[in-house]
């Protein structure tokens, strides 16, 4: 990435001009603008609705805009496909990756467009080669192109997908949250990554919400509000980022978490780990957790976060150890158990995981508490109405109406709408694994403010976070773990950003 001011002035490699497009009641694009120059990190930034994914698709070819001009190299364009697209160097990497897991690395990087030799179409060790080639480019040599994608870890399935897009001839990147599954060194890699490409001229469209990271690695900014561009072509490095807040969200929003309550959390032990272990997962650890306390798990990813929490639920099965809610053990490797003692999990993949996306919000927000609203075998859907009612405006989930499908809402919302099934059901710890994910910076506040209001109100919560300011931000105590071990416990007062990644790279004696 050369700097701005090292640039000759050249001319726009893309532009497009006045995009409208509209959904049935929606008008999704109103008049955006975006202008893209060969070599540079243009910066895509919005809230949540903001525009940005219609505004990727029609790039992409996925959508057909409305209105407006779209110039490639000069000339004016119809994107009629994705095809088209990518015939003209336009390569877009989703959030949601479209990578097709039951078959191997080579043949998705390929897929569409295999390896020929004499006008037929070779699948084997060529493709393979060419994979592996691409790989290595990428920092990544270890991925065995024969591997199934879906045996990859998520991090390493964003790098296949990489490696599709540099398979063909790309000019244009489209990157929409790609940090977001990815642990601090594998952020390093992915922006020797954009480097190297903005180097060899390849322009990058870089989406992301950790607003460091556009400070870091973006030339330009455009913001999108309401599917509107209040912003094009911003300098990434020296707009203040209270300035670009203020144009996301329409006002001022502060990064200061909420106030710790003062004083050390007291009352019985809510949740206990005694020994907790699973065989090439995570040591024998220890842990308690009482009313109103936020106990934070810091680590890269591998390092036994999200095993851990889904060990304490249930969702795997220990080696070793026991975890006991209010003095009970649970029974190992039951979900059940784990719910009816009182336990709720926000998985870190809340779309596969946790939500009935084709569901209403009612659904979604009753689902673990059905019982209560059937009898006789006839469900009484005005009750669970009611109660899901009741649940979404407690945590002021947006529209609080329950009958909207739940795929409908901002990545915010669907999140409160997970919190809002286990407020329903009356749970007593909340396990959270990586609650921000995909959030916008507004929407993180108020997330925030959710989980500190009902550790208050006296749950206990077990956070998960790769972002080791949030875990900081927001727990009482943190865990700081390496390969699988407690390397170091501490208030969360104690420790700062550079203190905890020092122990996560590097390892500590446990205390």
């Amino acid at each position: 990435m050369a700097p701005e001011h090292d640039r000759a002035p050249q001319p726009p490699l893309l532009l497009m001009d006045g995009i409208t497009k509209s959904f049935p009641g929606v008008r999704a694009l109103d008049g955006v603008a975006l202008e893209v120059l060969p070599g540079e990190v243009h910066c895509l930034l919005g809230q949540n609705g903001a525009g940005k994914s219609t505004l990727i698709k029609v790039l992409a070819g996925a959508h057909q805009p409305d209105g407006g001009t779209i110039t490639w190299q000069g000339e004016e364009v119809s994107l009629r496909s994705p095809i088209a697209a990518m015939r003209l160097g336009i390569a877009t990497i989703y959030q949601e990756l479209d990578l097709v897991t039951h078959v191997s690395v080579a043949e998705n990087v390929f897929l569409g467009h295999e390896p020929t030799s004499a006008g037929f179409v070779v699948r084997g060790r060529e493709a393979k080669e060419e994979t592996r080639k691409l790989l290595k480019r990428l920092g990544h040599p270890e991925i065995d192109p024969g591997t199934l994608v879906g045996n990859l870890s998520a991090a390493h399935q964003q790098i296949v997908s990489m490696a599709r897009a540099l398979s063909h001839d790309v000019k244009l990147i489209v990157m929409d949250e790609p940090s977001a599954a990815l642990d601090p060194d594998e952020v390093e890699n992915l922006f020797r990554i954009v480097a190297d490409l903005t180097a060899d001229g390849v322009a990058v469209v870089y989406i992301s919400h950790r607003l460091e990271e556009i400070r870091r690695i973006g030339d330009r900014v455009t913001v999108l509000k309401d599917g509107r561009a209040v912003a094009v072509g911003l300098p990434a490095k020296t707009t203040p980022t209270k300035d670009v807040v203020a144009l996301m969200t329409g006002r001022n929003v502060e990064y200061i978490f909420p106030e710790r309550p003062t004083g050390a959390a007291d009352g019985k032990v809510l949740l206990k780990a005694e020994g907790l272990a699973r065989e090439g997962e995570f040591a024998p650890l220890d842990l308690e957790i009482r009313p109103g306390e936020i106990v934070g798990l810091a680590g890269l990813v591998g390092s036994g976060r999200s095993e851990i929490l889904e060990t304490i639920f249930g969702a795997r099965k220990a080696t070793s150890g026991r975890v006991l809610v209010e003095g009970t053990e649970l029974k190992p490797g039951s979900v059940r158990a784990a719910v009816r003692a009182g336990l709720g999990l926000a998985p870190e993949e809340r779309k596969a995981q946790a939500l009935l996306m084709l569901e209403s919000v009612t659904r979604n927000v009753s689902v673990s508490s059905m019982s209560r609203y059937a009898t006789g075998g006839w469900l009484n859907r005005g009750a669970e109405f009611l109660a899901a009612q009741k649940a979404v405006r407690e945590l002021s989930l947006r529209p609080d109406n329950p009958d909207v499908p739940v795929r409908t809402l901002s990545g915010g919302n669907q999140q409160k709408a997970v919190l809002a099934r286990w407020l329903l059901r009356g749970c007593k710890v909340l396990l959270l694994d990586e609650p921000t994910r995909g959030v916008d910076v507004g929407a993180r506040a108020e997330l925030y403010a959710v989980i500190r209001r009902l550790a208050d109100e006296g749950l206990g919560v077990l956070l998960v976070s790769s972002e080791v300011p949030e875990v900081l931000g927001l727990a009482d105590r943190v865990l700081v773990l390496r390969e699988g071990r407690v390397v170091h416990t501490a208030p969360a007062q104690e420790l700062d950003e550079h203190r905890v990644l020092d122990l996560v790279m590097e390892g500590s004696p446990a205390t």
